[in-house]
C-alpha cells in the first residue's frame, strides 16, 4: 500500500480480534482477500486496562507480510514507544490526546520518520485538542467505543462526531487528513459512518468471527467503497 495515497476508502481488519495462536496464518488469508492495511492496537495496561502486542511481535510479523501496519498506541508516554514501532511496514502511528505531556512534538517525530502522524480522540475527548494541531495532523482517529477491549458495541452519540470532524476535516485541515473510526463497526452500521466520512474503519470482531475472515473482510470493504463519500 502506497500510504501517501489516501483518497481511497479502507477496511482495516483488527488484529486484537484475531486468533493469536493462527496470527501468520489469518493475516495470510486477508492478503489473500485483498486487504493491505491492517490495525494494531498497542496497549500497555496503563493507559487503557489491557495488554496485547509488543515490538519483536510487530517486527516478526513486519518480515511475514507485505501488509501495511496502521499502528495505535493506547500507551502512556507515547514518545517511549514510536522508535519501537517505527517498521517498514508501519504506514501511521497514531496517539491519543491525553497520553503525553507534548502532542506537538510526538506527532512531528512520527512525521520525521516519514509515517503518517494520527491523533486519536476517545467518546469524551473534546474536539478543541484539534485546534492548534492541523498542520500536525494526516489522521484523525474517532473511538466510537472507550478503548481497551474488543467486541464493545458503538457508541451512539459518536455519529455526530465523526460528522463533526469530517467538517472540521474539510475547513481546516489537509485535505488529505484521514478520518478513521474504531468500534462496534459492523455490516448493520458500516453504511451510514461511511457516508458520514469515515475513509478508513477498523473492524475486529465483524472480520475474525465469519468462517471464511476473507470473505468477511470483502464484503465490509465493498459496503465501505460503496458508500464512502456520499455524505449525508
Amino acid at each position: 500500500m502506497n500510504c501517501h495515497q489516501r483518497k481511497e476508502f479502507r477496511l482495516l481488519p483488527s488484529l486484537l480480534s484475531s486468533d493469536f495462536t493462527r496470527l501468520g496464518e489469518q493475516v495470510a488469508e486477508l492478503e489473500k482477500a485483498g486487504c493491505d492495511l491492517v490495525h494494531l492496537d498497542i496497549m500497555d495496561g496503563h493507559f487503557v486496562p489491557n495488554l496485547t502486542f509488543g515490538p519483536p511481535v510487530v517486527k516478526s510479523l513486519s518480515k511475514f507480510t507485505d501488509i501495511a501496519f496502521d499502528v495505535h498506541l493506547m500507551v502512556d508516554r507515547p514518545d517511549d514507544w514510536i522508535e519501537a514501532f517505527d517498521f517498514p511496514n508501519t504506514c501511521s502511528i497514531t496517539i491519543h490526546a491525553e497520553a503525553g505531556y507534548h502532542v506537538h512534538r510526538s506527532l512531528q517525530s512520527i512525521q520525521n520518520r516519514g509515517k503518517m502522524a494520527g491523533l486519536a480522540l476517545n467518546p469524551a475527548t473534546p474536539l478543541d485538542c484539534l485546534e492548534y494541531l492541523w498542520p500536525s495532523l494526516d489522521l484523525i482517529l474517532v473511538m466510537t467505543v472507550n478503548p481497551g477491549f474488543g467486541g464493545q458495541s458503538f457508541i451512539p452519540a459518536c455519529e455526530e462526531k465523526i460528522a463533526r470532524v469530517g467538517s472540521l476535516i474539510t475547513e481546516k485541515g489537509n485535505p488529505d487528513t484521514v478520518l478513521e473510526i474504531d468500534g462496534g463497526v459492523n455490516g448493520d452500521n458500516l453504511e451510514p459512518l461511511a457516508k458520514k466520512g469515515a475513509q478508513w474503519v477498523v473492524a475486529g470482531h465483524s472480520v475474525f468471527s465469519q468462517p471464511d475472515i476473507g470473505a468477511g473482510y470483502r464484503e465490509l470493504q465493498e459496503i465501505g467503497t460503496k458508500n464512502w463519500g456520499v455524505r449525508t
